[in-house]
């Protein structure tokens, strides 16, 4: 299993599917999953190419979720091998999308293949869920499709989401949910003028230092069982024409909220407007939800997983809902089961980006011991 991962990883790589762009990956995928009678859907939505593909009937459909586009490759120089060359090296293989997610989205689809061909009138049903912009804008990709699904009365039972969650060593940690994220906004008015009249003026910055000390100190829940408490970070901040002797009409603050399941959107929006009213400040804002939490408490889609990774790697896993959001927000709208479980995150994102051949062998091991627990036993 592992040579089949790595040489259709490498394939993978070698596309230069920088988002939105998929570049070829989902028509190499297709060909393979058309071999063992997968049922293939196409999905387009704008520039986005989507693939909704399945094996079998009925429920529980267990779907294998992940994304063939990558980030920008930088400054090209400061890579010690070409990023999308997929070069092996002291048993790594080197180049954009590696790590992030096309090494995992290679051992999901061997690990389906390997099961359909021992298990050809298999229970349930095994698909596939893949996009092209999860790493850009995430509006025409996953949510689309769910939306699509949703609207035919399709469910997904159970979903594995190849995200690299490890954090030490492969299996270490498994991603059973993720914090909300809201975007706030912020213009808060004043008056221009002249630095030496101020009396003439109404300078946004002074106004607002009191609500940005409450908004920046304000202690929103003391997180749970699950989750971390919710964190804000002002993101940016912005006044003033540029010259020293003008007093700026207006104040731009764009910030940022994780939170978790012991707030919700609503409850944020309602506190940050009365901070505003009662600091008296003239404002307008535009609110942007990129998702809200979800959690897949332990049970069977957890167990299954678990049982998996330490039968082969005899490592328990941490159960963790930190970091950043992913596809598997717009999945569990379905009610689904999601969780999220690859390879080693140190590089994504970075120069030099790699993942272990070992690992992601052992990656495909434990994706199809996972479609055993749950349709065998």
């Amino acid at each position: 299993m592992k040579e089949k991962i790595v040489q259709l990883a490498q394939e993978l790589i070698r596309y230069p599917s920088i988002s939105p762009n998929d570049e070829g990956c989902q028509k190499l995928i297709t060909e393979r999953l058309e071999k063992l009678e997968f049922e293939i859907e196409w999905l387009p939505f704008n520039e986005t190419l989507n693939l909704w593909a399945k094996h079998g009937v009925g429920e529980p459909v267990i779907a294998f979720a992940g994304h063939t586009d990558v980030v920008p490759v930088g400054d090209e120089h400061q890579w010690n091998y070409p990023p999308f060359s997929a070069e092996i090296v002291d048993d790594m293989i080197y180049g954009r999308g590696a790590a992030d997610m096309k090494g995992s989205l290679a051992a999901m689809i061997v690990a389906a293949e390997e099961y359909v061909k021992a298990n050809p009138n298999h229970a349930g049903t095994i698909a596939l869920l893949i996009t092209s912009d999860e790493e850009a804008a995430a509006k025409d990709g996953t949510v689309r499709v769910v939306e699509t699904l949703m609207e035919r009365g399709e469910k997904i039972t159970y979903c594995m989401v190849g995200e690299p969650s490890s954090s030490q060593t492969l299996g270490d940690v498994v991603k059973n949910g993720r914090r909300g994220s809201i975007t706030g906004n912020l213009y808060i008015q004043g008056v221009q003028g002249h630095v030496a009249y101020p009396h003439l003026a109404e300078n946004p910055i002074h106004k607002a230092m009191p609500f940005l000390q409450e908004l920046t100190t304000y202690q929103w829940d003391n997180g749970n069982a699950f989750f971390p408490p919710t964190s804000l970070q002002i993101a940016n901040i912005h006044a003033g024409t540029g010259s020293n002797n003008v007093i700026p009409g207006e104040l731009y603050v764009q910030f940022n909220l994780r939170y978790c399941t012991e707030v919700t959107d609503d409850i944020i929006k309602q506190k940050v407007t009365q901070m505003l009213e009662k600091h008296g400040l003239k404002h307008s804002i535009e609110w942007n939800l990129s998702g809200k939490p979800f959690l897949t408490k332990p049970g069977k889609l957890v167990n299954a997983l678990v049982d998996s990774i330490q039968g082969i790697t005899g490592i328990t896993p941490k159960l963790e809902t930190g970091g950043g959001t992913s596809d598997g927000r717009f999945i569990a709208l379905m009610g689904a089961e999601v969780v999220e479980f690859g390879p080693l995150n140190a590089t994504i994102h970075k120069v030099n980006e790699c993942v272990s051949v070992e690992d992601l062998g052992k990656c495909g091991q434990i994706y199809h011991q996972m479609l055993v627990n749950l349709l065998d036993k």
